[in-house]
């Protein structure tokens, strides 16, 4: 199967109740088809529904300044979201929805092959490392999971919400610049770990605060 012909599988997806929820459209997912970086976040917002793109809202604009801010440009990377449909008023992905998509999710990443996924907020560092972490104790640190590297970073939406995490945002992507900085002086991405994040049984917001 094709990116193109995973995308056409899903659309007007029925697979779980959001389609019958209020959603405008699937997003799938927008960028190099063949991208080495891959940013996943969590689901639509409003402005990715109404567009059918993940991060075109005010998130979005940040996003895009961040990548910017380390020479990458949008063109150069791919974007996803864990869930492809937009929850009613923005509420948290439930279980089942996450259960019903993340394969999805997988599959995108198989097709594309990044050698890095950036996982942002909780819901997709908690999905690509399929532990209950907090983003607060992971961010700005590389993981080994399968045949890719995922570096988990506070989620754009955050820094948007909280003024004080926009310090700790830009941080990030320091980190993710003079990690890839690395990765390209040593030819190969070096490997970390997963199973050395910190459990963590209480319940999390999205953003880990």
């Amino acid at each position: 199967m094709t990116l193109t012909e995973l995308r056409d599988s899903l659309h007007n997806c029925q697979r779980c109740k959001l389609a019958g929820l209020g959603r405008t459209q699937v997003v799938f997912g927008t960028g190099d088809p063949q991208a080495t970086i891959m940013f996943v976040g969590e689901a639509p917002g409003y402005y990715e529904d109404r567009q059918g793109e993940p991060f075109v809202g005010a998130a979005g604009k940040l996003l895009t300044e961040l990548v910017q801010s380390i020479g990458l440009s949008r063109s150069e990377i791919y974007i996803a979201n864990v869930i492809k449909c937009r929850p009613p008023n923005n509420r948290d992905p439930e279980t089942d929805e996450v259960d019903t998509c993340k394969p999805f999710l997988l599959q995108q990443i198989e097709l594309i092959r990044p050698k890095l996924v950036c996982s942002l907020g909780n819901w997709a560092t908690q999905t690509l490392l399929e532990k209950k972490v907090a983003i607060t104790k992971v961010r700005g640190q590389a993981f080994h999971v399968r045949d890719f590297v995922v570096f988990p970073m506070l989620h754009p939406a955050a820094a948007l919400h909280q003024g004080r995490l926009q310090e700790p945002l830009r941080e990030d992507f320091r980190k993710l610049k003079i990690y890839l900085d690395q990765v390209s002086a040593a030819e190969s991405i070096p490997t970390a770990p997963v199973a050395s994040p910190p459990a963590q049984d209480t319940q999390m917001d999205l953003f880990g605060t």
